[in-house]
């Protein structure tokens, strides 16, 4: 063994051990040294998903999760929005009666990712495109802050109330 390492340190070789022997990888030292390129990086990132489907889209966004961090991308967030009722309803051939109406839910899931360079960003985003469940609708867009309002739900009730103490003259200081 003392033969390898005085060869490793000769010809400054990585080595790996697989099962009683030694692999070895020789890397030039002007690969190991930075690269004077500089690979441009996404800013902060939302993945958003919307379906009616809800089992399915809770599992895509976890299967978004787990591609992500293993592919070492950083996860910086995930989040639900509120689910959105429709009703939508079907009309009757060549009139305004309804002939059907119908209840949907549409679900919505977000994955917030950060510091994604280009090159892996293009390969992480064929793996979504190729995994993307049927009914699964996915939007990849940068984060602004409308889209950090949106995942909250209002209440009603403090609103009103906060609305009933303007209207009766703000809040009263003590001194």
């Amino acid at each position: 063994m003392n033969r390898i390492c005085a060869f490793r340190k000769l010809l400054k070789f990585n080595t790996a051990v697989t099962s009683r022997r030694a692999v070895f990888t020789y890397e030039p030292e002007y690969l190991q040294e930075k690269s004077p390129f500089d690979v441009a990086t996404y800013d902060t990132l939302n993945i958003q998903i919307k379906g009616y489907d809800f089992p399915v889209l809770e599992s895509f966004q976890g299967f978004i999760h787990r591609t992500a961090e293993n592919m070492g991308i950083e996860v910086e967030d995930s989040w639900a929005t509120p689910a959105q009722k429709l009703l939508v309803k079907k009309l009757k051939h060549d009139s305004s009666v309804v002939d059907c109406e119908y209840g949907l839910t549409l679900y919505e899931r977000n994955v917030q990712i950060v510091d994604l360079s280009s090159t892996l960003g293009a390969i992480f985003f064929d793996v979504l495109h190729e995994a993307l469940p049927e009914g699964v609708k996915v939007r990849i867009h940068e984060h602004l802050d409308e889209h950090e309002e949106v995942r909250y739900v209002p209440d009603f009730e403090l609103i009103q109330l906060k609305t009933e103490l303007e209207t009766l003259g703000g809040p009263s200081k003590r001194k």
